[in-house]
């Protein structure tokens, strides 16, 4: 008998390694909604009923989180779906929200959980790109500036600056289980001083973050939101990243080590870059770049 209890032991203890070994890798499944009116009004931009119109009311895209014991990747797994129907202006209007806002877009995201680090993969003018950044809560706000109006409206050349916000992480005592795990809030709040139409503003704007320490890495589906654990949801004004479903299995170490062959760009030449395109979006738009528009930096 006392043999009997003694294999039986030996039994559940290689299952529970197993088991254990088995948890330290998988998927998680997210669902990213972005409302760009929404997100527009958050940022204090008044929108006319033409340009809301050509805006889709919601748009959502499905996301993948590939992980093993010591890195993920985070990655699209399908084409974004507006509400207002497939194509059209609007869905790139939504795909361009989430391309210059962060998060997601048409990005590859890769990390290594020793050092935080983060490994960003993208094409930009038929060239693929990597650059390396570290997981982080970004001094520009939730929302990537907007600014409206102001300034010599017929200067095409120069990008209107935008002064980075006041941001304030708050810890509140709320939780709320997602798949199965304990998650604590963090409100990210974000107080901005724009210019809309030549008159001063200040926009306040506040974005829940939801963590938790259970799956034993730090990781977020918005690197530039993040304060600690694996964040399982992300929730601002119009615009949402939800963890759906988590399915344990075995990752192959290829499908979460960012790809060799890409060029290294740094954070400083990418933004270079943008602003130069920017710079030649303003100068080729009808009418020199008269009138007023709004722009993301």
């Amino acid at each position: 008998m006392k043999k009997i209890f003694i294999a039986l032991l030996g039994v559940m203890s290689i299952a529970g390694v197993a088991n254990a070994q088995k948890k330290t890798s998988g998927a998680i499944q997210f669902e990213n909604t972005i409302d760009p009116a929404a997100m527009a009004s958050a940022s204090g931009i008044q929108l006319t009923d033409q340009m809301k119109a050509r805006m889709p009311s919601s748009s959502k895209t499905n996301f993948e989180l590939l992980f093993t014991a010591t890195n993920a990747s985070y990655m699209p797994v399908e084409e974004t779906e507006d509400s207002n129907g497939a194509g059209g202006g609007g869905g790139g209007m939504g795909r361009m929200m989430m391309r210059f806002g962060g998060g997601g877009g048409n990005r590859e995201y890769y990390y290594t959980f020793a050092d935080k680090g983060l490994t960003e993969v993208f094409d930009l003018n038929d060239t693929t790109y990597y650059m390396p950044s570290k997981l982080t809560l970004s001094t520009s706000g939730p929302i990537g500036s907007m600014r409206m109006g102001g300034g010599n409206p017929n200067d095409t050349t120069k990008a209107k600056p935008a002064p980075a916000p006041t941001i304030e992480v708050v810890k509140t005592d709320s939780t709320k289980q997602i798949l199965g795990f304990t998650c604590h809030q963090a409100i990210v709040r974000s107080t901005r001083a724009i210019k809309i139409l030549d008159m001063d503003k200040n926009v306040v704007e506040e974005t829940k973050i939801w963590y938790t320490k259970d799956l034993g890495f730090d990781f977020s589906p918005n690197p530039n939101m993040w304060t600690e654990g694996a964040v399982l949801a992300i929730e601002g004004r119009g615009n949402s990243s939800i963890a759906k479903s988590i399915e344990y299995r075995n990752v192959s170490s290829k499908d979460v080590t960012a790809p060799k062959k890409a060029k290294l760009i740094t954070a400083e030449e990418y933004k270079t870059k943008m602003e130069n395109m920017m710079k030649r979006f303003r100068q080729n738009r009808p009418g020199g770049g008269q009138g007023r528009a709004f722009g993301m930096n």
